[in-house]
């Protein structure tokens, strides 16, 4: 058991790190936005890859909640319902939550890999929240900072759309960078506390 809690708190450690890395690249590419909204992307649990995907056509069958951009707007459908021979704004909503409303397919899937990524880190760290209980009686601050990882993971992750929903604002981005590096910070504690663990 003392083997697998290592090797997930080793495991979560280098998914920190790639996330910050994502993270990084979009940044450096201005990717921060290619899914306008969260925790889907355009409305899709598999981001569209071109534009085709995001314009309104009739005969066309939307889902409730997936987007469009028309008249350079982002709207949302209300239901699920074939479109027919006229674009009918009763279907739709616009999205208010902010008026960015561009495709860029590389930026989107940057972004959605990003997110992917740290969809894998919540798991890592769920799993190390579970082995973390066995040190419960003797050593008690493992358990507690591995059950604190996943909570500050889980506000990691509300800090994402906070983000998105802000259009990238740069306290809220500024948040979400320095929680990567505390969530970071406690996993290699973490590490060196379990390395001092003596049966």
């Amino acid at each position: 058991m003392k083997k697998r809690f290592n090797f997930w708190t080793k495991t979560s450690i280098l998914i920190v790190y790639l996330v910050i890395a994502t993270g990084g690249i979009v940044r450096m590419t201005g990717s921060g936005m290619g899914c306008p909204d969260w925790p889907k992307c355009f409305g899709y649990y598999i981001p569209p890859t071109n534009i085709a995907e995001l314009t309104w056509v009739s005969e066309k069958i939307f889902e409730k909640g997936q987007m469009i951009i028309y008249n350079d707007e982002l709207k949302m459908s209300k239901k699920d319902f074939i479109s027919g021979s006229d674009f009918n704004p009763k279907n739709w909503q616009d999205y208010t939550k902010h008026d960015y409303s561009v495709f860029n397919p590389l930026h989107t899937w940057v972004e959605f890999i990003n997110r992917l990524i740290g969809v894998v880190c919540g798991i890592s760290v769920l799993i190390l929240g579970f082995y973390s209980i066995q040190f419960y009686k003797n050593k008690p601050i493992i358990t507690l900072l591995s059950l604190l990882t996943i909570i500050t993971v889980g506000f990691q992750a509300w800090l994402g759309k906070i983000v998105v929903d802000s259009n990238l604002s740069p306290y809220s981005i500024t948040i979400h960078m320095l929680m990567a590096l505390l969530i970071i910070s406690i996993l290699i504690f973490i590490h060196f506390q379990n390395g001092n663990y003596k049966k």
